[in-house]
């Protein structure tokens, strides 16, 4: 999401997020949730990359087209050799922090000054390798985004001195759980110590279930605003309430005591973005697949196919000739889009897909908030995926975020 400064831009985004008369309970929050967007929100992206790709099916001849947010996904894709990636975002900190990532991949010097940038991200040579390397090579917009003060009078590229993954809307607020969670005694770093699942599990149940049980915890779970940290805007947010039998503290406890439980934590990022606040200092510390030393060279001699657009999705595929994409990725934002938005932006996908195109995305609760709500002429020319293998995917997913996964595939006659 962007700022809430007066542009067109801007405009988009309050038209992406607001469905309700401003006065109204529901205005009233939808503008608050758009005020909390309005500069960076999300350090690292909380969708698995591994998932999307294998899902997607890319082959060297696709053009993906998704939203850039962090750009961890964006410049993970590069992995599986795309002809072109179009990231694109109304959050103009968003875009920055994705120039940020091009650019670094294409002139710092080696791999090591590049995980000391984004895997470390809490370094003071990050300060002397921007200068050195990055500053000259950005635009001037990204340039003054990074040397731009900060609400606390820092500027916002020494973040990557001090730890950038504690910045953003969602980094201060998984700071404060952590916060919160230590005045009950609960140090959400003992699990990083776990040697095994079934150690991970214990402590899960011993330690972290009971902290939903506290009155604060749920008092502050029932408020919509103060999930806004974590990207969850009014819409979803009541997606979310119904898609557990507990409602919201329900849903959040079954999708941490995923992210705790079912995946070894020498495997899993999130987790040490979760539960530690940044990917690890460790010898062989799990990073998504742009940040791994295989991948390194892979990541700088095909940086330059990812094109970064300050604007919105539908508004990009207006742009593009018929059947000219393959690959579209809309991470959750759908959960927030009204019948209207929506059927304008599959009407833009089924126009620009070439056949054999693929469209994925991720749902807060089960249910797609796609069927259904879209017009029949455009949904009768997509095939769903299998709902076996979505389920797989689903619970594969690391990040162990969403309910659900989506996947349509462009039927041949379409």
């Amino acid at each position: 999401m962007p700022s809430i400064a007066k542009s067109p831009k801007n405009d988009a985004v309050r038209g992406a997020v607001h469905r309700h008369e401003h006065l109204s309970k529901e205005g009233i929050l939808e503008r608050a949730f758009t005020f909390a967007f309005r500069g960076l929100v999300y350090a690292q992206i909380w969708e698995d990359p591994v998932i999307d790709m294998e899902a997607l099916q890319i082959t060297p001849d696709s053009h993906i087209v998704t939203i850039a947010s962090g750009g961890c996904n964006v410049f993970s894709y590069l992995t599986a050799n795309p002809a072109k990636i179009t990231a694109v975002d109304l959050n103009p900190a968003h875009i920055a922090l994705n120039r940020l990532k091009q650019q670094a991949a294409l002139r710092l010097p080696d791999y090591e000054s590049f995980h000391r940038f984004f895997g470390l991200a809490n370094r003071p040579e990050n300060i002397g390798a921007y200068k050195t390397y990055l500053r000259g090579n950005l635009d001037e917009t990204s340039r003054a985004y990074w040397e731009g003060r900060a609400p606390n009078g820092v500027r916002r590229i020494n973040g990557f001195k001090t730890g950038f993954y504690r910045q953003g809307l969602l980094g201060r607020l998984i700071g404060f759980v952590h916060w919160l969670a230590h005045r009950y005694g609960i140090d959400p770093k003992e699990i990083l110590a776990a040697k095994t699942i079934e150690e991970q599990r214990h402590i899960f149940e011993t330690r972290f279930a009971p902290f939903f049980d506290k009155k604060l915890l749920r008092w502050m779970v029932d408020q919509p605003a103060a999930l806004f940290g974590f990207g969850i805007p009014p819409a979803q947010y009541d997606l979310l309430k119904v898609d557990d039998q507990e409602g919201i503290t329900g849903a959040l406890r079954s999708r941490l005591r995923k992210l705790a439980c079912d995946f070894d934590l020498k495997d899993n990022f999130y987790a040490w973005q979760a539960f530690g606040r940044g990917y690890g200092e460790h010898e062989g510390a799990p990073l998504p697949p742009y940040l791994e030393r295989k991948n390194y060279e892979l990541v700088r001699d095909r940086a330059n196919r990812v094109e970064i657009r300050h604007t919105n999705y539908a508004d990009y595929l207006e742009s593009m000739p018929a059947q000219s994409l393959d690959r579209y990725i809309l991470l959750d934002a759908q959960d927030w889009m009204t019948d209207e938005q929506l059927t304008r932006i599959w009407t833009e996908i089924t126009r620009t897909a070439k056949p054999g195109a693929r469209v994925l995305y991720r749902t807060a609760a089960v249910p797609d908030v796609v069927r259904g709500h879209i017009p029949d002429e455009l949904m009768n020319q997509w095939q769903y995926e299998d709902q076996a293998k979505l389920d797989d995917w689903t619970r594969r997913d690391r990040s162990s975020v969403y309910g659900a996964i989506h996947v349509w595939t462009l039927k041949p006659h379409a």
